[in-house]
């Protein structure tokens, strides 16, 4: 803000500096996102027909990894479903392949009713041991009136968003879990099915203070008994010496009565949850912040196909950054 109080006499924090060290991988993974040849894989050409159903009705011409392949191909190109169709039958063409494209509304039709394939469930990131989870959620548009028609035009907004949650790896960046919901679920409920899709033992899960409650840590311990749980309390939260569930909560409530806030943060590490807010403004960076489709099932094929858009980009390359040595005097 220019012109405050005092200003030439103010102390100035210079902003942090950081140097990418593996920028030679980093950029040929860059270029690597771009290449036709890692959307459409040798596995999903073998398997681009369906099986045969043994029971009744018409038999399917394309499976599911065919949908996932042609759907993920026109997100990670921002195309509609007409050009996606486009798109997959002109590289087949030059490949001298002989298979059928899906049309749109083929494409339309079977976001509803797809199911995530074998190979979208595989993690790139094989764990160790166990690992620090990241949870939060963030709103995604959807179709409805704007901003502008209700201030032009006096028109009633029925625009409205979904909430998708994610669970994030601190170590590799990567999206482990996800659920996508409408704007009238609470964050804390969505915990349970988020717990549900990770495999691994859990070391320490952290979230803000919309998850903080006695249902969140049975939750949690329940998955992984000797995790540790990083949740503010709220301000006016009390410790509960009978809630044996919720020991660590009483712990955290009386190690910020004792040291304060920030104390708290720096010894629990809880600064790394803004690793799961650089995941949500990766997706709305690269897939975008509104979803296309208009059914709530397509809206959920569409942030699933998202995230694993995103974490095959991730194994592509990742950036490794270092701090840069602060300069010998003060900022100017």
């Amino acid at each position: 803000m220019p012109h405050k109080h005092n200003a030439a006499r103010r102390h100035h924090i210079g902003k942090m500096k950081f140097r990418v060290t593996n920028w030679a991988e980093y950029e040929a993974g860059l270029r690597r996102r771009g290449s036709l040849t890692l959307w459409i894989t040798p596995q999903a050409l073998a398997g681009w027909a369906a099986p045969r159903r043994k029971t009744r009705g018409g038999q399917p011409l394309y499976s599911d990894l065919a949908i996932e392949t042609a759907l993920m191909l026109g997100m990670v190109f921002g195309l509609r479903l007409r050009q996606s169709e486009g798109l997959v039958s002109s590289v087949l063409d030059m490949m001298g392949l002989d298979l059928a494209v899906p049309d749109y509304t083929t494409l339309s039709r079977r976001a509803r009713t797809w199911k995530p394939s074998a190979r979208s469930n595989d993690r790139q990131h094989v764990a160790g041991g166990p690992i620090h989870v990241l949870v939060d959620s963030t709103g995604l548009k959807i179709y409805g009136a704007g901003q502008w028609l209700e201030e032009k035009h006096s028109v009633k907004s029925r625009r409205g968003w979904r909430k998708l949650h994610l669970a994030v790896d601190a170590d590799s960046g990567e999206i482990i879990a996800h659920s996508l919901t409408d704007q009238d679920t609470g964050d804390a409920s969505q915990l349970e099915p988020l717990l549900d899709q990770i495999d691994d033992e859990i070391g320490q899960l952290t979230a803000d203070g919309a998850y903080d409650g006695t249902p969140t840590y049975d939750a949690v311990l329940l998955h992984s008994p000797s995790a540790k749980i990083v949740i503010p309390p709220r301000s006016n939260a009390v410790e509960r010496p009978t809630a044996q569930a919720s020991c660590q909560r009483d712990d955290h409530i009386a190690a910020m009565q004792a040291d304060g806030r920030l104390k708290w943060q720096a010894s629990t590490g809880y600064g790394k949850r803004a690793l799961v807010e650089t995941a949500m403004g990766r997706y709305k960076g690269v897939i975008g912040p509104r979803l296309r489709a208009r059914s709530f099932r397509a809206q959920q094929t569409e942030a699933a196909i998202g995230v694993a858009i995103l974490n095959r980009m991730l194994a592509c390359g990742r950036p490794k950054s270092v701090r840069c040595q602060a300069s010998t005097g003060a900022a100017k």
